[in-house]
């Protein structure tokens, strides 16, 4: 069982190179200039991949291999896509000082 975090959102770093997975997410509705919300993972049984279900700007839903992604940060947010990099008011949202609260117990 894979389990995430549900204002968890990702950003596009694409692979280049014949061994890069597919599907390439620049070609599939994705912008390196957007973060993205993950809303869902699957790894199947027959590679050490993971792949997050994302939703590009046309709301399609595609699953894109981990090595395409880069963390974005925690953003309590709606929103299924947000501008990157972030404002400063939006990252201290939901960037690390978020990681850090949501990963204290409360008291």
């Amino acid at each position: 069982m894979l389990a995430f975090h549900p204002q968890m959102f990702v950003r596009i770093v694409e692979l280049d190179g014949p061994r890069a997975p597919v599907p390439r997410p620049l070609q599939s509705g994705f912008l390196e200039s957007r973060a993205y919300r993950v809303v869902g993972v699957y790894n199947p049984s027959e590679t050490s991949d993971a792949y997050f279900i994302l939703p590009n700007d046309q709301d399609e839903l595609w699953f894109i291999c981990q090595r395409h992604l880069r963390f974005a940060g925690l953003h309590d947010t709606a929103a299924h896509h947000l501008d990157w990099p972030c404002s400063p008011g939006r990252r201290a949202e939901g960037g690390a000082a978020a990681s850090a609260s949501a990963a204290r117990p409360p008291a």
